[in-house]
């Protein structure tokens, strides 16, 4: 079957549950698998979804409305380097976000 892609998307578990919803309400498949690490150790989802062609840019902007990065302040102790911490207080590190992958697919069965 032409036109499909798979589209591959870690994100923090905190985003991807939102997103996992909006993907089933509009009809577009998704199996989750939870996954961890990156530079916090967080918890992560892993979502795989096999869509037409047409529909990836409708999957990469719910993904880019659902996964927005910002920023939370964590104690020193809790970043995964604190023999080379310095400050005392707590500091800013990004989290949240998404990483994506579009894979074209050679085959798709359905059975």
């Amino acid at each position: 079957m032409d036109g499909y892609r798979l589209v591959l998307i870690i994100a923090a578990d905190v985003d991807a549950e939102r997103l996992l919803r909006l993907l089933g309400e509009r009809g577009i498949p998704a199996t989750k698998l939870s996954s961890s690490g990156g530079f916090l150790r967080r918890g992560n989802t892993t979502i795989l979804s096999g869509v037409e062609e047409e529909r990836v840019e409708e999957v990469l902007e719910l993904v880019r409305r659902e996964c927005r990065a910002r920023t939370e302040l964590m104690p020193i102790q809790a970043l995964p380097f604190p023999d080379l911490a310095i400050p005392t207080g707590p500091v800013e590190v990004r989290v949240g976000g998404a990483v994506v992958f579009v894979l074209p697919v050679e085959h798709f069965e359905k059975t």
